[in-house]
């Protein structure tokens, strides 16, 4: 039996697009109210949806790789508004999280939601805007630099991988694609021959605004004079897909946001001989459909590596774990769940990563973002970490454990809040070591370094029967407070 696939349901429709008055949406009497932002424009509601399914759904791969993916093929709710659309995209990550990047890039290339976000949607060929061929090129699939197969620099230097004529030539190809239908406004559609703006699916051709003449893209394809919106963005997919250097830059950026900020290059080069193969092998188990850009294979190359694996991992090995992954690793290994509401414009913005809302196409965090004190070591996650954010850690497990975290909220549908249960972990109490290293093994997978094992057993064991009646529950608190407070927690190796 399959494991049923996570899903974005909350929030409202596509009534937003279809508004016909003169009168702001929000201002008509049908929608008028203190949520009709939140639930019709922003991404709230799918912030509930994304930490109910990841603190207790089953399919967490899926939902891995598909939080990894909406991480580089970036949108947000600070630049597009539309709830039902942010649904439709990031429904398209979850459902893509395991077949080919290509797909993936296809169906990002026509959302509207991007069409809207990198101004590609209604792009004339009379004066093309370079938005999104620009990030096609630099952040969805080959980036600025040359690479190897392991992803170094080719000469150890960076040399340009295209240049400003390059970006416009992709910009002319992608031009001639308008919204799907289905809007309407009180102004009418704009420009003459488009449709107006709505989410509700692929963006669709509209031949008057594509450019027809010859455009040389990479890797030696050529967008032919005549071509259709359909036959050039294929040429364009088969350009980035077929660059030597997509494979170690998308495949390094999955290393990086699944296992580890440092892969070596030799871990690089495996990934990405699995994204040019479509397949990968191991355990006798064969991964892929063999197809170049296939995604299970990748993924199954990323997380089944040795250097994934290993028991001793190297000292280069390992991330920080983002905020949004330490919430739902408490919540999980402490049995809670979270309907999402105290994880967004609580949590989520004081530990700089509210889902959805990346402050721009670059995400929360650069992907090459050095780790301080370190002249080689990169460290994406450090981006957004500070000395506040490492109390505010601290204090998010205080929160948790010792104020009870969040009670439902009245206004969220099917509201339930942000709660952890303890209780179980209380029959181990008696014995501080084992309740210690069973927390252990739930936080990181194996025991603490013995150093710090020693020095959380004697915290917890001063409490006891003589110091409070409930010492038992006491006990619990304090050791799972000062083991997910661990580097061994917060760095995941």
């Amino acid at each position: 039996m399959g494991i049923s696939a996570s899903r974005y349901t909350a929030g409202n429709g596509d009534a937003i697009h279809k508004n016909t008055s003169n009168t702001f949406f929000c201002d008509l009497p049908a929608y008028a109210g203190a949520n009709c932002w939140r639930d019709w424009f922003s991404s709230q509601p799918m912030t509930w949806d994304f930490y109910r399914n990841a603190t207790q759904n089953a399919d967490q791969l899926r939902q891995r790789v598909a939080f990894a993916l909406q991480q580089i093929v970036v949108v947000n709710n600070l630049d597009v508004e539309g709830t039902y659309g942010l649904r439709n995209y990031h429904n398209t990550l979850l459902d893509n999280a395991f077949t080919n990047y290509r797909q993936v890039l296809k169906k990002v290339t026509l959302s509207p939601v991007m069409g809207d976000f990198l101004n590609n949607a209604n792009n004339d060929k009379a004066a093309p805007n370079e938005n999104y061929a620009r990030e096609l090129l630099q952040l969805f699939s080959i980036g600025t630099c040359e690479l190897n197969a392991d992803g170094s620099l080719k000469g150890g230097t960076c040399s340009p991988t295209y240049n400003n004529e390059t970006v416009r030539n992709y910009a002319y190809a992608m031009t001639g694609w308008t919204y799907p239908a289905g809007g309407t406004t009180a102004y009418g559609c704009w420009p003459t021959g488009a449709n107006c703006q709505y989410y509700g699916g692929d963006m669709v051709p509209v031949t008057r605004y594509h450019d027809t003449s010859v455009r040389p893209l990479l890797g030696g394809v050529s967008k032919p004079a005549n071509s259709t919106p359909a036959t050039a963005l294929e040429l364009v997919l088969d350009s980035v897909m077929q660059h030597p250097n997509t494979a170690p830059f998308i495949g390094k950026q999955l290393i990086q946001h699944l296992v580890s900020s440092n892969p070596s290059p030799g871990y690089v080069q495996r990934v990405a001989a699995a994204f040019i193969a479509g397949s990968y092998t191991a355990e006798g188990r064969t991964f892929g459909a063999g197809t170049r850009g296939d995604l299970a294979a990748t993924v199954a190359a990323v997380l089944l590596d040795a250097e994934a694996r290993g028991d001793t991992p190297a000292r280069r090995a390992g991330k920080l774990r983002e905020p949004t992954l330490m919430f739902t690793g408490v919540l999980r290994a402490l049995n809670g769940r979270s309907d999402g509401e105290a994880l967004a414009w609580w949590w989520g913005e004081v530990l700089r990563q509210h889902v959805f809302r990346p402050p721009s196409v670059f995400n929360f965090y650069p992907p090459d973002y050095p780790v301080p004190g370190s002249a080689t070591m990169v460290g994406p996650q450090f981006g957004i970490h500070n000395a506040n954010s490492a109390l505010e850690r601290l204090n998010f497990l205080t929160y948790l454990l010792y104020w009870g975290g969040s009670t439902a909220e009245a206004s969220v549908p099917g509201a339930f809040g942000t709660t952890v249960n303890t209780v179980p972990f209380e029959a181990d109490a008696a014995d501080a070591a084992k309740l210690v290293d069973r927390l252990s093994v739930l936080a990181t997978g194996a025991a603490l370094p013995s150093t710090t094992r020693t020095r959380i057993i004697t915290a917890v064991e001063a409490f006891n029967a003589s110091s409070s009646s409930t010492w038992q529950s006491e006990r619990v608190k304090q050791a799972a407070y000062l083991v997910f407070a661990t580097p061994a927690f917060q760095v995941q190796r």
